[in-house]
């Protein structure tokens, strides 16, 4: 049998859809892993997956392209699998994706979908109220005669050796970007959080992509190691696992530390529902306001002047729950 799972938005999703691959991987010949640009790197990380296939939707992403037959009908000709599992978060509609798939002769497609799917699904499931998003994927892989085989956690490949980026000895991450900006926190205060934990006597690297440089040189300072720019997904990794903690938003290293199984402060916006979107299988706190106005708004820019969710959050804060990470390790 050969298997498809889609999973077209970001890198965190695509982490957070791993254990419902795991769980396909057991019962099928071959997987195809079919994602967006931005979860390709994270597609490449999961156990159980023989093939990444990219895909930039319309239905997804930041900044969707245009809907171009030619690309439809390139991607139709790419697909070769007997059935497939559709995952999405809990707002988003499977059902272009059905379309699509259906359109490629897929015989069999299992999806959550409120919305009536007529002929594009053959098994319509109905996710659980409340269900974190790796749950959500595991319940709907059993229901399409997928068991989950193992413990159900977030896990990557392991990752290569870290030490020429992370040096000798013990140490927290921070990473402060996040992929919108309503789910970061100030970089001024994570500066002040890099400062504090230094002064408690930890080693604190500052970790960032490419185009977070100028980002990670401020909170770093004179205090932290800045690695902005230097670790690509598999690095990343490495030095994630090595930490004692790791500090960051509701962003792709959280979930990418879960799977490396490195507890999590969690400075979580609750733009999404942090019982969806939290830290995944492994120790973690959760810092920031959970009712504040922008609750549930899926908001992208932060809707309320000054941030109050994060930034009543304080550097303190954040270094007394590493404190306690750390003592339950």
């Amino acid at each position: 049998m050969k298997a498809l799972v889609t999973r077209l938005d970001s890198f965190g999703d695509v982490l957070l859809a791993g254990p419902a691959v795991r769980a396909v991987a057991a019962r099928a010949d071959h997987v195809t892993l079919l994602c967006g640009p931005r979860g390709a790197p994270a597609a490449r990380l999961l156990p159980g997956v023989d093939e990444v296939l990219v895909w930039d939707a319309p239905w997804g992403g930041f900044e969707p392209p245009g809907v171009s037959r030619d690309d439809i009908d390139a991607l139709l000709d790419r697909i070769d699998a007997d059935t497939a599992l559709i995952l999405t978060s809990f707002h988003q509609s499977p059902l272009p994706t059905a379309l699509v798939l259906r359109l490629a002769g897929v015989r069999h497609i299992a999806a959550d979908s409120e919305d009536y799917p007529g002929s594009l699904l053959d098994l319509r499931h109905r996710r659980a109220p409340h269900a974190h998003e790796a749950e959500a994927a595991l319940d709907l892989a059993e229901a399409a005669g997928f068991p989950r085989p193992d413990d159900g956690r977030l896990r990557v490949h392991p990752p290569p050796p870290a030490g020429d980026l992370t040096g000798p000895g013990p140490y927290v991450v921070l990473h402060p970007g996040a992929s919108v900006p309503a789910r970061a926190w100030s970089p001024d205060r994570s500066a002040e959080a890099v400062r504090e934990l230094a002064a408690a006597g930890h080693r604190v690297l500052v970790t960032g992509g490419p185009d977070e440089r100028d980002l990670t040189a401020h909170v770093a300072g004179a205090h932290g190691t800045d690695l902005g720019g230097r670790t690509e997904a598999p690095e990343l990794a490495a030095v994630l696992a090595g930490a004692g903690a790791v500090v960051t938003g509701n962003t792709a290293p959280a979930h990418l530390a879960a799977a490396v199984g490195t507890p999590v402060v969690s400075l979580f916006a609750p733009v999404v529902p942090a019982e969806r979107w939290r830290p995944y299988g492994v120790p973690y706190v959760l810092l920031g306001d959970q009712d504040a106005p922008c609750a549930d708004s899926r908001a992208r820019d932060c809707p309320v002047p000054g941030h109050p969710c994060l930034n009543t959050v304080t550097a303190t804060d954040v270094a007394a729950a590493v404190e306690k990470l750390l003592g339950e390790a």
